[in-house]
């Protein structure tokens, strides 16, 4: 069994971030940390322009939280310090100087619907549905939601919230702006993400950096707001009905 991994591979003046976790690009504790200090690594390196966001596998962008540690949480504490995790990618990718295009090619559930929202411009495969699944497990998509509110609005975003064991289309994704563009097959897909990042690599780097500022103007409370949120969810995770409702995944 392929290890968990992040890595940055730089072609062309473009940030290629790739992150894997065998249980369907699930994110432990690990993975988020290296994911975003490799976020911030390629923020700060002056090679890179562009930074393309992207899993590794053929099915699944990214299945969320890794429900082994969710199962694990004893304390509150323990909770926020994990649902953490994502509030920290997200902000990395928020406050990151350099444009991401986020490359979709499989589902994508929870957290990772929220990566695919913080990403500035994604593109991805029409087998790239989307679902909130936290609801039905006794928890919500705290820490995500203002990055998915961001991009595709209070009625979608509530709409998913609330029907929490439905995969929404591709299509549907696109239509409410979570993606740019869908198409056919992953290799049409990464030709796309390939054209577009290149071209972007070409432009003025100051005038990237000063567009994604404008982008995510009126975000910096998201550094207080997101580490709040994540202590709701790392209490709520402890509840009876949460606990009860984790068993079934064992």
């Amino acid at each position: 069994m392929t290890e968990p991994y992040v890595t940055l591979n730089i072609k062309n003046n473009v940030g290629y971030i790739e992150f894997f976790h065998p249980n369907r690009n699930s994110m432990p504790s690990d993975v988020l940390i290296k994911l975003k200090e490799t976020i911030e690594e390629a923020g700060n390196n002056e090679i890179i322009n562009v930074i393309v966001l992207q899993s590794g596998g053929d099915r699944t962008f990214c299945a969320g939280a890794s429900f082994n540690e969710v199962m694990a949480v004893k304390t509150a504490e323990d909770g926020k310090v994990f649902f953490s995790g994502f509030a920290n990618v997200i902000n990395a990718m928020r406050t990151c100087p350099k444009l991401i295009i986020g490359r979709v090619q499989g589902k994508t559930v929870g957290g990772g619907v929220g990566l695919a929202a913080a990403t500035d411009y994604c593109l991805a495969t029409k087998y790239a549905s989307i679902r909130l699944s936290e609801l039905s497990i006794g928890i919500g998509p705290f820490v995500i939601e203002p990055a998915v509110t961001r991009k595709i609005g209070l009625a979608a975003m509530s709409q998913m919230t609330i029907d929490a064991e439905t995969f929404f289309s591709a299509e549907w994704a696109k239509e409410k702006g979570l993606y740019a563009d869908i198409f056919e097959t992953t290799e049409t897909l990464d030709g796309a993400v390939k054209e577009l990042a290149e071209k972007l690599s070409t432009y003025n780097p100051e005038a990237l950096k000063q567009m994604k500022s404008v982008f995510w103007e009126d975000t910096q409370h998201w550094e207080t707001l997101l580490t709040e949120r994540a202590e709701i969810s790392g209490a709520l995770v402890l509840s009876k009905f949460t606990k009860n409702t984790l068993k079934r995944f064992r």
